[in-house]
């Protein structure tokens, strides 16, 4: 079908479909028969694939060729144990990739995109993906096309279809039929694509395609992502792991030549080997980087961050400056008008007379905002105070545009500053209506409406009546009106928004949000920046700054015209002095992004606008606001903010440090543990000391210490300290902060009591003194990760109850570890013997001085600092 022939009309019945919608059942009848509309995707993993994953690396599966080789010669005990730890090691992976897999569909399916229909006559929000052929759909600035649209009808609506075509001017569109029977995409000029982006205008249009039947679907094989994108720490921990694989099996292979050299049987060395390299390998951490970031971004959901991005999770520990937009997010977003000047007055509450007539008027109908059936005020912050302002003085919108029915328009533009509607007269002709900040229109404007009539502006008075009401916080907008005699030919912004006579000021205030200001300092506290970016006045923008604490003495206010005069390097010369950027267009903030990137600092941009996108994209954290954030924004976009609040934010930040942190410290237990583990077996031959473990002695430990307590650390609560201390650098290393020392001697260190004791019990002639190895490195490993749940702070001012899930895992691994020596079966299959009660309180007491070594090194920290 060439839809770009057919008229609006013909178009939807073609569809059979009207401008008034689908049915909600007839939408569900064809979304059952077209499918969702989405773009088909490669094939997902089943928790099959997931499962049989596990098994997939070179050192497991040389893991169960040995154990198969034990089997052949007889020794089915070891081979069926070693079979059953691979299993049980592969479970407990699975299970932990599979929730890191759901809680990420979780977050995908958040931030799905939506779109306006009209079904059964009403505009309502629903999923892109529940578009089907048919459905009629509103476009505004800001969003996405969500399916192939033939347009019916178009106000201005200009489209970007670079992302189709490659053509970087925003195409003009139209809603009459075209007549060439064969065009190029670019010229179908009455035809919207899903996948483009509106960048200026309004627009209605039906659905003629979807999913992988639109333009966009036919190429999705081309536009589909390559892949998922590391995060730098998982990329530092791959390279890590790789480096660490080597140095295992280099060790390893020197082990199993060395106890073939003493006369050990060779298929013991060959086990002991590998089992060593599974274990000591850290082939998980990059995974665990994955899981740790998957269930910290669902945990952001619940503070109201929507996290689009993994590697975001990570980056917010090193954010130093936060620049945010005033408007809902410092402040609450509920405007009221609270003062008005006109007929040279100010005044708290509109009088009577012509001119306060002509202004209530101009505030009703200059706007988009409407009442619901309820009688709420629905639409634009600063519109709904101006009709809710207009209501309340007695003009009710309705009964007005009865008699000023809209004629025209010409949208707000950020550029501009204000924007302008027309409407009959019922004295007849047509009048305009501008309204925008104030120093632009007074540009725009020759006379002033008095009670007398009309007299000259006095731009100067009138300005300084502005300035006054901005410094009290008020944002304050100028309405001015025209008198044409029909509707003008040409209607630009330069034909129509001239010879002006201004009706008189509104200021509107917008009350800063109580969390904001504890935000703020917490964020000062924290080693952050706040910076306040608005399009308000300059006074109003101070005002606010002030109260909130972002604006302190010798801190500077820019206007984006200061901003616009400045080349790039003069402004970075500025950059860290100013606070607050006041009159700023949306496209200035990418020039604040990159001066202050290129003074090495770190920085998160909020953003909602289709202006915003580069700056949100080039920004370190780019958030986007969810509630009125435009598809754009949020697409280009790291963290979307479900509330729309500065606080939240800080919140993001002060979760994303903690996870940062815990992540830390699964680092630091599971390559200190590991490396204790090669000390004790690579050490003992070089002591005259036989093998102290068997080989599924030392899979235990990996299974039971490595794996339980090491993941129970990812629900360590934040320390206290976690924002009082400066941002991270983004470019330290995995060992920063001293955490390579403390591997470098509390690997060791636990090697060094774990052969201490296999020494002095082979010295007394015990017969467990393999046991005792066994269980003093197990108990070793378990009082490391109770002592290294905080950097600085001792676990008897943390309280064990206050990480329940790690004391439940030590608690379940303790108890496993008993059950190994203690249960009768079960000492055939681990060689062990049952220790006597004074054995097993050395190998308590011996194994404690790990944790009294641990806490030690934090207390010479803490007086250190």
């Amino acid at each position: 079908m060439r839809w770009h022939q057919l008229s609006g009309e013909a178009a939807l019945t073609a569809l059979k479909t009207r401008a008034q919608g689908l049915h909600a059942a007839e939408a569900r009848a064809r979304l059952a028969e077209h499918g969702p509309n989405v773009l088909a995707e490669g094939p997902r993993r089943t928790p099959l694939r997931l499962f049989i994953g596990q098994f997939t690396d070179f050192m497991i599966l040389v893991l169960l060729g040995a154990a198969v080789i034990s089997g052949l010669i007889g020794d089915f005990q070891d081979g069926i144990a070693i079979v059953a730890i691979v299993v049980l090691n592969a479970a407990i992976g699975f299970v932990q990739e599979y929730r890191a897999e759901r809680a990420m569909e979780a977050l995908k399916a958040m931030a799905a995109p939506t779109a306006m229909v009209v079904r059964g006559g009403e505009p309502v929000w629903v999923p892109a993906a529940e578009i089907v052929p048919g459905d009629v759909v509103l476009l505004e600035a800001g969003g996405i096309v969500p399916a192939d649209l033939r347009l019916v009808e178009a106000a201005r609506l200009k489209v970007d279809e670079s992302v189709l075509t490659g053509e970087s001017v925003p195409v003009e569109k139209v809603a009459r039929l075209l007549h060439e029977e064969t065009l190029p995409l670019g010229d179908r000029t009455n035809m919207a694509h899903k996948g483009t982006v509106v960048t200026y205008g309004r627009g209605v249009g039906v659905a003629v395609a979807t999913g992988m039947a639109t333009e966009f679907g036919r190429i999705a094989a081309l536009l589909r992502e390559a892949g998922a994108v590391k995060t730098p720490l998982q990329r530092r921990l791959g390279d890590l792991g790789r480096r660490l694989a080597l140095a295992v099996l280099i060790i390893c292979a020197v082990i199993f030549g060395g106890g073939l050299l003493r006369g050990e049987p060779p298929i013991l060395m060959f086990l002991t080997a590998v089992s060593l390299a599974v274990a000591a390998i850290p082939e998980a951490l990059p995974a665990v980087v994955t899981i740790s970031l998957a269930f910290g971004a669902r945990k952001m959901v619940e503070k109201k961050a929507l996290v689009r991005r993994l590697p975001a999770v990570e980056a917010l520990g090193s954010v130093t400056y936060i620049c945010s937009d005033k408007t809902g997010t410092l402040t609450l977003n509920r405007m009221r008008v609270e003062e008005f000047l006109c007929d040279g007055a100010v005044a708290r509450s509109p009088g009577a007379g012509g001119p306060w007539e002509a202004l209530l008027t101009a505030m009703a109908l200059s706007n988009d905002a409407r009442a619901d059936a309820g009688g709420a005020i629905v639409g634009d912050p600063t519109e709904a105070a101006l009709y809710a302002a207009a209501r309340a003085a007695g003009v009710e919108k309705p009964e007005v545009e009865k008699r000023h029915p809209r004629l025209a328009e010409i949208p707000f533009d950020p550029d501009r500053k204000c924007m302008t509607t027309l409407h009959a007269d019922p004295a007849g002709g047509v009048v305009s209506f501008t309204k925008g900040a104030v120093e632009v229109v007074l540009e725009k404007t020759g006379r002033v409406l008095m009670a007398s009539g009309e007299g000259a502006v006095a731009a100067e008075e009138l300005l300084k009546a502005g300035e006054r009401m901005a410094a009290d916080g008020l944002r304050v907008l100028a309405l001015a009106t025209r008198r044409w005699p029909a509707l003008p030919a040409a209607m630009t912004a330069e034909a129509v928004e001239r010879d002006l006579t201004l009706l008189g000021f509104v200021g509107i205030l917008d009350p800063p949000r109580e969390e904001a200001r504890a935000a703020v300092e917490t964020c000062a506290a924290a080693g952050i920046v706040p910076v306040m970016i608005t399009g308000d006045h300059p006074l109003t923008a101070a005002a606010i700054a002030r109260r909130l604490g972002i604006l302190a003495d010798g801190e500077a206010v820019m206007t984006g015209q200061e901003l616009e005069a400045l080349s790039l390097e003069e402004f970075e010369a500025r950059v860290e002095k100013v606070r607050v950027y006041a009159r700023v267009a949306p496209e200035q903030k990418l020039k604040i992004v990159t001066a202050l990137q290129d003074r090495g600092e770190f920085v998160a941009m909020t953003g909602d606008g289709v202006n915003d996108a580069p700056a949100l994209r080039r920004a370190d954290i780019g958030v986007a606001m969810g509630i009125a954030g435009t598809d754009v924004a949020k697409e280009a976009s790291s963290m979307i903010l479900l509330d729309v609040n500065f606080a939240t934010i800080v919140r993001a930040v002060r979760e994303g440090r903690k996870i940062y942190d815990n992540m830390r410290r699964f680092v630091k237990y599971a390559v200190t543990t590991n490396s204790a583990e090669i000390w004790t077996i690579f050490l003992a031959p070089f002591l005259g000391l036989p093998i102290p473990l068997l080989p599924i002695q030392i899979l235990w430990i990996n299974l039971v210490t490595d794996g339980l307590p090491g993941l129970a650390l990812a629900s360590e609560p934040e320390e206290r300290d976690v924002m009082r201390r400066p941002p991270r650098s983004p470019r330290e290393g995995v060992f920063a902060h001293g955490l390579g020392r403390h591997v470098l001697w509390v690997g060791p260190l636990m090697a060094a009591l774990t052969l201490g004791a296999q020494a002095w019990y082979l010295a007394v002639g015990v017969e467990q003194w393999q046991t005792m190895v066994f269980t003093v490195l197990c108990l070793s490993q378990l009082a490391h990760v109770l002592a290294i749940r905080s950097e600085r702070e001792s676990l008897f001012r943390q309280g064990l109850l206050s990480n329940a899930p790690l004391l439940g895992a030590v608690t379940l691994t303790l108890l496993l570890q008993m059950a190994t020596i203690y249960v009768p079966p079960l000492n055939d299959v681990f060689a062990t013997v049952p220790l006597a009660p004074v054995e097993l309180t050395v190998a308590v007491a011996v194994s404690s001085l790990v944790f009294v070594a641990v806490e030690a090194e934090k207390w010479l920290k803490r007086r250190s600092a």
